[in-house]
């Protein structure tokens, strides 16, 4: 599996009811062994997660079923990350 930095950022429409539902996303990702680090900013403007997928197809499908990508309240982008 090769490994996808998913970054979010909070827009103002954000509904904080979301919050939960997207931890809540994240731990079942953690229990699959997919999300290996995962965290918000100091800032309070989004957050990241390390998420282990076989592409980046399979990466992006994974994190547009996320609370915080359905609800529209953040901006999401996939990147795969070549860590050494």
């Amino acid at each position: 599996m090769n490994r996808y930095l998913i970054l979010l950022n909070r827009r103002p429409s954000l509904d904080p009811a979301m919050v939960p539902l997207h931890l809540a996303f994240l731990d079942g990702l953690r229990e699959e062994g997919r999300v290996e680090l995962s965290g918000g900013f100091s800032d309070k403007s989004g957050g990241a997660y390390l998420l282990r997928a076989d592409d980046l197809a399979e990466a992006t499908a994974i994190a547009q079923r996320d609370p915080a990508h359905v609800s529209g309240g953040w901006d999401i982008t996939v990147h795969e990350w070549l860590a050494h």
